[in-house]
């Protein structure tokens, strides 16, 4: 099994928080957010192998820190993509099932990704879908090209039918920590409200978020 995390160039993260962040901050909460996932799985007792799908320069440099595979993504066109890429890879390398997870999901626990793991039939997937019930969060394949994850802002209702389509088992779980992700200013806000003293909340509770005009760091 291999953990699979795409990452994209950081340099232009999480457009959509272009109004009330520049780009300097929304790059360094990218970076804040990858950490903690990336430092999660590193101190997971129990984690597979991971690959990092990616060439952006600070998740490379993490990828090192971590000793994660990096698996090189020069194309850099999006998720999906890197996914695919990276899937072709570990059946390559004759790895039987990938777990998909994104790097913007800071309050991820190692008990998550335990649960997921141990509800996983012994060929099929399972499906973690983010809070808001349309974005997909995490997905578990065996084998690892059972159907292709095709992500999105409205992808988990497309995972979940191209998994039933494959007649296999497919699990459907809800994981709090997994399904917040930061994709607009209420997640921020939901962020940086939650407990926990992740690299992320900590940067964002130095933000006015009240302030809808906000720019940080200019």
């Amino acid at each position: 099994m291999m953990i699979l995390v795409p990452v994209k160039n950081l340099a232009g993260a999480k457009q959509r928080l272009a109004a009330i962040l520049d780009q300097q901050a929304r790059t360094e909460l990218a970076q804040a957010m990858l950490f903690d996932v990336l430092e999660t799985l590193a101190t997971w007792p129990d984690c597979p192998e991971v690959g990092i799908v990616t060439s952006d320069p600070f998740a490379l440099q993490l990828a090192h820190q971590f000793h994660f595979t990096v698996i090189a993504d020069e194309a850099n066109r999006g998720e999906t993509d890197a996914i695919e890429l990276a899937t072709r890879f570990c059946e390559s390398q004759g790895i039987d099932s990938t777990l998909v997870i994104p790097g913007d999901i800071p309050l991820i626990e190692s008990s998550e990704l335990a649960k997921i793991i141990a509800a996983a039939p012994a060929e099929g997937s399972v499906v973690v879908p983010a809070a808001d019930g349309r974005g997909t969060n995490a997905i578990w394949r065996r084998p690892a090209g059972l159907f292709p994850a095709r992500f999105g802002n409205d992808s988990f209702k497309p995972h979940h039918a191209a998994a039933q389509a494959t007649g296999k088992p497919c699990v459907v779980l809800s994981l709090p920590g997994i399904a917040l992700d930061v994709d607009n200013p209420e997640d921020l806000r939901r962020l940086a409200s939650a407990p926990g003293e992740t690299r992320a909340q900590r940067l964002i509770r130095q933000w006015d978020l009240s302030d809808p005009l906000l720019a940080a760091n200019e």
